[in-house]
């Protein structure tokens, strides 16, 4: 059985966000197939898209999974839906956001899902905690590891580490 490498970003910003967060790890240590390998930093961070809602936490974390990508999308959608995410309008507020930004140098498409995510180079409270855990993994696309893509980025939006912490 393959095990793969695979990076997720997971996002709160209603509710109590440390909570939220350390819920969907806490899923993400029991998810079938997989084990969590590593977290970053918890982040403090403005919101994207649409800028009228409360600031975010964010946080970036590495699994090991034997799940195909379209598999671990379902079983991501199902936490958030334990977690209490409803999908009321794009880019709105949230319980809990988890999206997979990287997995293992793939690059796949299907109806529900699209690897590597959409616009990491350009989402700096994708970068900064991905960066940390990350900085030398190389984007199957643009061919830029983190670090550059962090260097890079034109986001403008405030990244600031916080005090909160996952537990893992």
């Amino acid at each position: 059985m393959k095990l793969y490498t695979v990076f997720l970003g997971l996002g709160s910003n209603l509710g109590e966000r440390e909570k939220c967060l350390n819920q969907a790890v806490g899923h993400l240590k029991k998810l079938r197939a997989s084990s969590l390998v590593w977290a970053s930093s918890v982040y403090e961070t403005d919101p994207y898209g649409k800028v009228d809602q409360p600031k975010f936490l964010n946080a970036a974390v590495q699994i090991e999974t034997s799940l195909e990508p379209s598999e671990l999308f379902e079983e991501i959608k199902k936490i958030e839906a334990t977690a209490g995410r409803s999908r009321n309008e794009r880019w709105g507020p949230r319980e809990i956001d988890i999206d997979i930004l990287i997995y293992d140098g793939l690059v796949f498409e299907s109806d529900s899902v699209k690897v590597p995510h959409p616009e990491i180079e350009k989402r700096k409270f994708v970068l900064v905690p991905l960066r940390e855990i990350a900085p030398d993994l190389v984007h199957p696309v643009t061919g830029l590891n983190v670090e550059e893509m962090a260097a890079q980025c034109q986001d403008s939006g405030r990244v600031v580490k916080s005090l909160y912490r996952i537990v893992i």
